[in-house]
């Protein structure tokens, strides 16, 4: 049983989460902090938090543990914040979508007390944000990946490996860079060609046109262009590296399915489409599920 949980970012994942431990008997409090006071009046309305705090510091030292559901880039600072108020007693966890960066982050704020923080990732998001999004049953069924440091205590990994679990959710554990290549590849590169799409189309002097014409097509292949900017922004940057490599492998693809486009060899078009196609009905089906 967590006695007080204070919540740093009251979205769609954060909320989520309050809401499944709260619905599971398994949190007696939660504070919301966060920059948007009318945010977190709809989070109090909503009963995803019972009380709201305008600083972190003013309410950690009470808190059991402390959730940090922010923006990547906005982690150096969180963690700067904690370093002179977080309790022995209290562990830190996060849902950030990059952990290489987050974990310097908390390795030079903490120091020596990087052992309460353990890094986690739940896969279970989508392009609407703010308390009013959350939902409980979010994470049902959903991945959960922690990528615990060689500091932590096992049982601590256990603790919050099991509010996840109490949550739905699928945990596996996971090294932070495979973590962070991986997601380069099947997160972070998705949402970068959502967004240039359509900042591509938008800025055409014939815009208005194309998207009066346009279908499900490009509805579902952008979709997530719909997401939270400034989270994909630091998201974008925090992994840079990787998604850079993911971005010259895909700008090789593309120019060999220019080349078979220009030569019109069409037979080669349908294998290439025949392999994705296949590909994309293996996963949708199941077939690379742990259980």
């Amino acid at each position: 049983m967590i006695r007080h949980m204070v919540l740093v970012g009251v979205g769609l994942i954060g909320g989520s989460f309050a809401l499944d431990l709260k619905r599971q008997g398994l949190v007696e409090r939660v504070t919301g902090v966060g920059r948007t006071p009318e945010n977190l009046a709809t989070a109090l309305q909503l009963g995803i938090i019972d009380a709201t705090a305008d600083d972190l510091g003013a309410v950690a030292a009470d808190a059991d543990l402390i959730m940090l559901a922010a923006p990547v880039g906005a982690m150096p600072g969180l963690f700067a914040r904690l370093a002179t108020v977080l309790p022995d007693d209290c562990l830190v966890t996060d849902v950030g979508s990059t952990k290489q960066d987050v974990i310097a982050a908390a390795r030079a704020a903490l120091g020596a007390r990087i052992g309460r923080f353990v890094p986690g990732h739940p896969i279970a998001g989508a392009e609407t944000s703010g308390a009013a999004a959350a939902r409980s049953e979010l994470f049902v069924d959903k991945p959960l990946i922690l990528t615990p440091l060689a500091e932590n205590q096992a049982v601590d990994i256990e603790t919050i490996d099991q509010l996840w679990q109490a949550c739905g959710a699928r945990v596996t554990r996971m090294d932070a860079a495979l973590h962070d290549s991986i997601f380069a590849a099947v997160s972070h590169l998705p949402h970068l060609l959502a967004f240039a799409l359509m900042d591509e189309l938008a800025a055409r002097p014939l815009s208005e046109l194309y998207f009066r014409y346009a279908g499900a097509g490009l509805r579902d292949a952008t979709r997530i262009a719909g997401s939270h900017p400034e989270m994909w922004r630091d998201i974008t940057l925090a992994n840079r590296d990787a998604l850079l490599d993911e971005l010259d492998a895909l700008g090789e693809k593309l120019r060999a399915v220019r080349g078979l486009i220009a030569d019109r060899d069409g037979r080669a078009l349908e294998q290439v489409f025949s392999r994705a196609r296949q590909a994309r009905t293996d996963w949708l089906q199941g077939k690379y599920n742990n259980d």
